[in-house]
């Protein structure tokens, strides 16, 4: 009989990190053997039983922690947002430096900006359907605790969907736009325009809109509670232990082809 594969929380009294831990101890595969909060020191990790690390705090630490995970000989699978691309290459190179003699001891670091199945559908079928319409605009809808805007699903919905733009030869958006009070216009990633709610009583939700002359297409996805975060959460730890190296995006794990 195969070992649980033993699981860390990063995060653990968070209100993600609660319901990471709940996931956890409720698989039959998964072992939790440990619950950080800030206070903790994760170099205590280190030699210790868990293999996987489930980092789930604020944008502004989960970096240095995702290092001091790798240092600490841990795989890890992250769920805060704010990663940028200069943050995710640095943490490349740190994952090339610690494999490069490991040998079957390398590990993966799985950084999703979304977990919810609805979401990593959604986004892929945004970024399918981008090239076929003239523009595109992205709406996120959030908890008022949330600490960043826009989401960092939203940040790469538009991504997604001005590369597939870019590939697609399609120029800049039609918006004869000249006076507008500051920010009505949402924030703008890589040419899309993203707006961001904060309304209590909202969870995480999404809308894509896609229009051209006379049509509209709405791809929307909401999550109503976290517990919709559980299965793709579970799905990251199980893979990242078999996928050296970043992977970005729970999309990497999912047969979409």
């Amino acid at each position: 009989m195969t070992s649980p594969l033993s699981v860390a929380v990063v995060g653990a009294h968070g209100r993600m990190g609660r319901a990471v831990c709940d996931a956890v101890d409720g698989a039959p595969d998964l072992q939790l053997v440990a619950r950080l909060d800030a206070s903790d020191a994760i170099a205590d990790l280190a030699g210790g039983p868990a293999r996987v690390a489930v980092e789930f705090t604020v944008p502004g630490v989960t970096e240095a922690n995702v290092h001091a995970l790798i240092d600490a000989g841990l795989n890890v699978v992250v769920g805060t947002t704010g990663w940028t691309e200069e943050s995710l290459g640095r943490v490349r190179e740190h994952l090339a430096e610690r494999n490069a003699h490991a040998g079957d001891g390398a590990l993966g670091v799985l950084v999703a900006p979304n977990f919810a199945l609805s979401a990593v559908l959604a986004m892929r079928f945004a970024q399918q359907a981008a090239r076929f319409f003239d523009s595109a605009e992205v709406v996120e809808l959030h908890h008022p605790n949330k600490v960043d805007a826009p989401s960092g699903t939203a940040m790469t919905t538009a991504r997604h969907i001005a590369a597939a733009r870019a590939e697609a030869g399609l120029g800049p958006m039609p918006d004869a736009t000249e006076k507008e009070v500051d920010g009505a216009r949402g924030a703008v990633v890589d040419g899309v325009h993203v707006h961001s709610v904060r309304l209590r009583g909202l969870v995480a939700h999404e809308e894509i809109l896609l229009g051209n002359p006379g049509e509209q297409l709405t791809i929307r996805t909401d999550s109503f509670d976290r517990s919709s975060f559980m299965p793709g959460v579970l799905l990251a730890v199980r893979e990242v232990v078999k996928r050296p190296g970043l992977t970005f995006g729970l999309d990497q794990v999912l047969d979409l082809s």
